[in-house]
């Protein structure tokens, strides 16, 4: 984010480098958990903010584990999120999923038009999981166009197709204003 935002002369800093607590992710849409999150960190540093808020959705299980992808099953972690999707979808003919990312940009807490770009990336939850690099459902997301696994990309190559890639090149157009 900071290298593709340094372009229009922005600083970009992590919310850690402020010290403030997360904020509490009560929305029920990618959309509100991320401008919750931005509104929060303006509040609270009084400085513009860009949040973001993503996850899995998978069409047999209608979006689920979308806005719980990472507490998919209980927090218990990556392993048993994977593992509690391959149950859910045991015996599922149709496995099409997407990875989504919203990017919310806020100049201020109460900004009333924050710039909201999202990204899809779409795949294939696999029925066994492959590769070792990214982290979460990676290993089990397969890529058509790649004939691969999310999990066997080379980073550099995730970094430029992902769901969190696209919505940052929206972002990025966006804000050349």
């Amino acid at each position: 984010m900071q290298a593709t935002l340094q372009e229009l002369g922005f600083h970009v800093c992590p919310q850690s480098d402020f010290e403030i607590p997360e904020a509490v992710e009560d929305g029920l849409t990618f959309v509100e958990n991320a401008l919750i999150k931005a509104r929060h960190a303006c509040r609270l540093t009084e400085l513009p903010a860009i949040a973001d808020d993503s996850g899995l959705e998978v069409d047999a299980l209608l979006g689920a584990p979308g806005i719980y992808s990472s507490r998919y099953a209980d927090g218990a972690g990556d392993q048993a999120n994977n593992q509690k999707l391959l149950s859910e979808l045991q015996g599922v003919e149709d496995r099409t999923a997407r990875f989504v990312c919203v990017i919310v940009y806020m100049q201020y807490p109460e900004d009333p038009t924050p710039i909201i770009c999202q990204g899809f990336w779409e795949g294939i939850i696999a029925k066994q999981e492959v590769g070792e690099h990214g982290f979460g459902y990676d290993p089990l997301f397969y890529v058509p166009e790649e004939n691969c696994h999310s999990a066997e990309l080379d980073p550099m190559l995730k970094k430029r197709i992902s769901h969190r890639a696209k919505a940052l090149v929206e972002l990025q157009q966006q804000l050349k204003f």
